[in-house]
């Protein structure tokens, strides 16, 4: 990801992105910005099936066995922390000429915001 035209205007960069007025890069993908026509956050909702179907045995375990009430109890415990610990991931979702395409996936949509706005000002940069 190293610079070789030095007259780029670099709007972002760390070890996975690099953009800059003509280009997105990301991990061994490259995207040129004339490509691009917009670019947007996308929520990618996680399942949680498994997390609901533990708790739900948890609690018919304590309705059905008195003997096992103490392993009821710790899967519905499991399962709601399991639940809560589940995150969402966001991706940058780039519009070009041949299609929709998620670029970037992470679970941190803060850093997510600050490629797309990397990538806009790149877009407007270049008119």
């Amino acid at each position: 990801m190293d610079k070789k035209d030095t007259s780029e205007k670099v709007f972002y960069k760390d070890s996975n992105v690099f953009v800059t007025q003509s280009r997105y890069v990301t991990g061994n993908k490259t995207y040129t910005m004339r490509n691009i026509s917009s670019v947007t956050i996308s929520k990618i909702t996680e399942s949680r099936f498994g997390p609901k179907l533990i708790t739900i045995i948890g609690i018919l375990i304590i309705f059905i066995s008195t003997n096992l009430q103490a392993l009821g109890g710790l899967l519905i415990i499991l399962g709601i922390i399991w639940y809560i610990l589940i995150k969402d991931s966001f991706t940058v979702r780039i519009s070009t000429n041949s299609g929709e395409i998620n670029s970037l996936r992470s679970k941190d949509k803060l850093y997510i915001e600050k490629i797309i706005k990397a990538i806009n000002n790149a877009i407007i940069y270049r008119g």
